[in-house]
């Protein structure tokens, strides 16, 4: 029997002494495995560092030196597969981003992290040639944190439209979004002389208006396109089953027992 332990005001007890607490860093151990090995001396001219990460191998590089890493590592390696690319604002600290490549070796099933920084402002070389998958993932860098990629077949905006203002996935970017976004689409569908009339978009997801243009749909409520909603009540028709009729009537419940 597990020991009693008082539940009085839990949540009223601090969990951490400090202010904010720090997650522990992932260990970092020195690479030992031969296949790692090899990795770090086909490209141990062109890196800076290098250490193990729960089993991957990370390497970190100089962002001029990021094409011809990963085309040695594709070629030498057997790093034929780039699984995930993007990169991680730290223009507040450091005024830089951190980019990287997630590369996956499928006859080894082997893993390596390939890290640079890059400093706000510079543009970083397309690897599109050697991974395809790198079209995709370098427009949506483009387009959420605003870094530029040199020699890319079709840099543009990939989730935002072309004409947005600002990358929401930076940092400074409010998350409810600017005034340019509360304005989009009243500006884009209907024109800037309509503002006062429709007004700013609600960015509010919890918050359902009763008189939206779809007569917001309430289960025992609905009332047919464009009509004024209603407080009556209606019959709810459910379907009937070969199995379950649920229609049928609920059954009786004894209000003790027999």
């Amino acid at each position: 029997m597990r020991k009693y332990v008082p539940k009085d005001n839990v949540q009223k007890k601090a969990y951490y002494t400090d202010r904010f607490h720090v997650v522990p860093r992932v260990p970092r151990v020195a690479v030992e495995d031969a296949h790692f090995l090899s990795v770090v001396n086909a490209v141990k001219a062109d890196i800076t560092d290098s250490y193990v990460e729960i089993g991957t191998l990370v390497l970190h590089i100089k962002p001029e030196d990021n094409f011809k890493v990963l085309q040695v590592l594709k070629e030498q390696c057997g790093y034929t597969q780039c699984s995930e690319q993007s990169a991680v604002d730290y223009l507040a600290k450091d005024n830089e981003f951190e980019l990287f490549w997630q590369l996956l070796n499928v006859t080894e099933a082997k893993r390596v992290r390939v890290v640079c920084r890059l400093a706000n402002g510079a543009a970083i070389e397309s690897v599109e040639s050697l991974f395809k998958s790198a079209n995709f993932a370098e427009r949506e860098m483009f387009d959420m944190f605003g870094i530029k990629v040199n020699n890319h077949p079709f840099l543009k905006r990939i989730i935002m439209p072309d004409d947005w203002e600002g990358h929401p996935l930076l940092k400074t970017y409010p998350l409810q979004g600017d005034e340019f976004a509360s304005w989009y689409e009243v500006d884009k569908i209907f024109g800037k002389e309509y503002r006062d009339i429709i007004g700013p978009e609600n960015r509010d997801p919890s918050k359902i208006e009763r008189e939206d243009t779809k007569r917001f749909s309430r289960v025992g409520y609905e009332v047919p396109f464009g009509a004024p909603y209603s407080e009556e009540q209606t019959d709810i028709e459910y379907s009937e089953t070969v199995l379950v009729d649920y229609n049928k009537k609920p059954s009786k419940t004894l209000d003790k027992r027999r």
